[in-house]
């Protein structure tokens, strides 16, 4: 039997088809010790969620509420809280996808000690990894907490407060503002995640990027990071990155469908 190809041997190749890909990074995986994965929105449009960017996507129908503004202002506030609430429908019915599940499966083969996202919907965590290997770099958004004490809130008591107030976001016992756990533009980076994001990707020897567009600072940095530590580096996404150039593979296809040989039956 040939030997196995090598961690260094598909570099910056961008896969011609779907079959190749999926060849190609099962031999990836398979060489690998400890594969980190790192995930954007991409991975969650499948489950019935939309990204932020795109036509169509939450950005365009509201416009982020920053930080400062969300504590300053009571209206804007509320109207945080609103936009959450529509989004709700979405986020409750959404079921982890074939990627989730094909992460979660290399989680529980022992490949993958730890996974980093930026997303907020916890379906991570629903796949079945525990939370506290999920590293949420934005958050989540299926609870709420107090900015102050930390207190967590349920969104159903929150919805119920919120429309008794009619249509007014309610506040904490101890005064301070109820917000969504998310990280919201303007806000401080959770500094224990991104410490432990960059412990991973210092240490992995596979950095698997997947539906991210790569273009959101700090978080984008993981993937060079990873890079620069000796890492390969591999990216699935529908559309093309800035770090197409540096990755040893792109699969730039529709993810369920490049992760889904790598569910465990």
């Amino acid at each position: 039997m040939g030997s196995r190809p090598s961690l260094r041997h598909y570099i910056a190749m961008i896969a011609p088809d779907l079959e190749t890909a999926i060849a190609k990074l099962r031999d990836l995986i398979a060489d690998a010790r400890t594969i980190v994965p790192f995930t954007g929105a991409g991975i969650s449009t499948e489950c019935g969620i939309p990204d932020f960017r795109s036509p169509g996507g939450l950005w365009t129908k509201n416009q982020p509420i920053q930080f400062g503004d969300f504590v300053a202002s009571r209206e804007m506030r509320d109207e945080a809280w609103r936009q959450r609430f529509v989004m709700q429908e979405s986020f409750a019915q959404a079921k982890p996808g074939r990627g989730h599940r094909a992460l979660a499966s290399l989680y529980r083969a022992g490949k993958v000690p730890a996974l980093v996202t930026q997303n907020i919907d916890n379906l991570h965590q629903d796949s079945g990894i525990p939370p506290r290997d999920v590293v949420e770099l934005h958050g989540n958004t299926t609870y709420a907490t107090c900015l102050e004490c930390a207190q967590r809130y349920e969104l159903t008591w929150v919805k119920e407060q919120f429309d008794a107030n009619g249509q007014h976001a309610p506040d904490c016992d101890c005064g301070g503002f109820i917000k969504t756990a998310t990280v919201s533009f303007g806000q401080s980076m959770p500094a224990v995640a991104m410490q432990r994001a960059e412990e991973l990707s210092k240490s992995c020897d596979l950095f698997l990027a997947v539906g991210s567009s790569l273009v959101v600072w700090p978080a984008a940095g993981f993937p060079l990071m990873a890079k620069r530590s000796g890492a390969a580096l591999v990216i699935v996404n529908r559309e093309p990155t800035e770090f197409d150039d540096l990755a040893d593979l792109v699969v730039r296809d529709d993810i369920g469908d490049a992760l889904a040989p790598f569910i465990a039956r």
